[in-house]
């Protein structure tokens, strides 16, 4: 059977997808490779959140077919929805799959190649696009191939965003919010943890708001609760994060349910984007800096030392020097663990792309405000780090460590990275202790303590 290569680029969401489509394919017989280098098919999974990763994308492509034409080519994931046929021309691929239709990928691959075969010595082009709307696709995004002494996974919960924000390309790639039954999902967390997951990232594009149109509100507890509390009961599942929340999402009964669920982890990543009332309206983001600022305070005080990251955009239209000093100092009094500072840029189809020239604010402005505020983040988080030498933390191991496959890496609670010496076969897929040593740059060194 032919072999596949599938490469991601974005969001956690993309990656889960990725696993999916993978694992149908081993399931009809293909094999999965590393490199696209020996590939029969060779698929890009693809994100639009910004420019710079459609480029590389369509810059991806164009190298692996400079280097040899792959009996399949083609592009899934948000690029492939907002683009459909386009790409084929401009890309030269065979096939084209949106956001929908990932269950669709390996039926399509066999059509292309059947059809290749079937019309080798003709001339015709044959391709396949399909971006279409499916209902119930959200449910099809379930399955999962594991590495060995794998224990930590990712669980889709739902698809789409309703939220529209200006600057935000997903509503229109992803469609709007469909939930999966809890019952579902609570089923897939137990085969994972059948297998040894002990860890457990819930997705969706606004996951604290999931199931508010499909599922009822139960004892002044939301659908998201709901779950969170029959994930809690699975047996083995020892840790549990979700991702990406909206503001709005954080209503009393979540926050209350840090006080007294203990598997979930004390980490909540909560983008802010902006700390200007001004722009927040200009981005359609519905709560206030002031709003913003009592729910970090409320989620601290219901789960003291929790970690709290973010995500924010500089330069946004008509984003002036004073809104720009009132992100500043938002992101001074709040003092997050960490924050992802984005310039902002143009996104195709958007609201904020249309927004006048006059309010384009210049990109050297941008890049100015982009330095300033992450020195700021480096200068608040990066004692944090320091303040935990000579401490034992709790990680999760992982396995090898990116950077280094001579040692081991693992995350703590909170989320950040512990880099250790150890032995893959005792503690990889193991929660354990380890004695922090040493502070890098986000980046925690150390010893395991021991395994009991």
């Amino acid at each position: 059977m032919p072999r596949v290569h599938i490469k991601t680029y974005g969001c956690q969401m993309n990656e889960r997808d990725t696993e999916q489509v993978s694992q149908m394919f081993v399931e009809r017989g293909y094999t999965m490779t590393a490199t696209d280098t020996d590939a029969d098919v060779v698929l890009i999974n693809t994100c639009s959140v910004r420019d710079q990763a459609e480029q590389k994308a369509l810059g991806k492509m164009g190298m692996v077919r400079r280097r040899r034409i792959p009996l399949v080519t083609g592009f899934m994931g948000c690029m492939a929805q907002s683009r459909g046929s386009e790409l084929v021309d401009k890309a030269s691929v065979d096939l084209v799959v949106g956001t929908q239709k990932y269950h669709r990928v390996v039926d399509y691959v066999d059509e292309i190649i059947r059809k290749k075969e079937a019309t080798l010595m003709d001339d015709e082009r044959f391709s396949i696009v399909d971006v279409e709307e499916e209902e119930q696709s959200q449910n099809t995004i379930r399955d999962h191939t594991l590495k060995e002494k794998q224990a930590s996974a990712f669980v889709s919960i739902m698809q789409g965003c309703n939220m529209k924000c200006t600057f935000c390309i997903v509503p229109y790639t992803r469609g709007e919010e469909r939930g999966r039954p809890i019952a579902d999902i609570v089923e897939e967390v137990k085969r994972l943890a059948d297998r040894g997951v002990k860890e457990v990232t819930l997705l969706g594009q606004i996951v604290n708001l999931y199931g508010r149109h499909e599922f009822p509100v139960v004892d002044g507890k939301s659908p998201f609760v709901q779950l969170l509390e029959a994930v809690h009961e699975v047996p083995g599942i020892q840790r549990i994060r979700f991702t990406s929340p909206h503001p709005i999402g954080y209503k009393k009964d979540l926050i209350e349910a840090f006080t007294y669920l203990p598997k979930l982890a004390e980490h909540v990543h909560l983008p802010v984007q902006s700390g200007s009332d001004a722009i927040l309206k200009r981005m359609h983001r519905p709560y206030s800096t002031a709003k913003f600022i009592d729910l970090i305070e409320r989620i601290r005080a219901a789960r003291p030392g929790i970690a709290v990251t973010t995500d924010v955009i500089v330069g946004f239209p008509g984003e002036t020097e004073e809104h720009y000093l009132e992100t500043r100092a938002l992101f001074e009094k709040l003092r997050f663990d960490n924050a992802f500072v984005f310039r902002y840029s143009k996104r195709r189809g958007t609201p904020a792309a249309e927004m006048e020239d006059a309010l384009q604010v210049p990109e050297k402005v941008k890049e100015e405000r982009n330095q300033d505020l992450l020195a700021l983040v480096n200068s608040i988080a990066l004692p944090m780090y320091d303040a935990l030498v000579g401490k034992d933390v709790e990680i999760l191991c992982e396995g090898p460590s990116k950077t280094n496959s001579e040692r081991l890496t693992g995350r703590t609670g909170s989320n950040r990275i512990v880099v250790f010496d150890g032995n893959p076969a005792r503690h990889t897929g193991e929660i354990f202790k380890v004695r922090i040593k040493e502070a890098g740059h986000f980046t925690l060194f150390g010893d395991p303590v021991m395994l009991g």
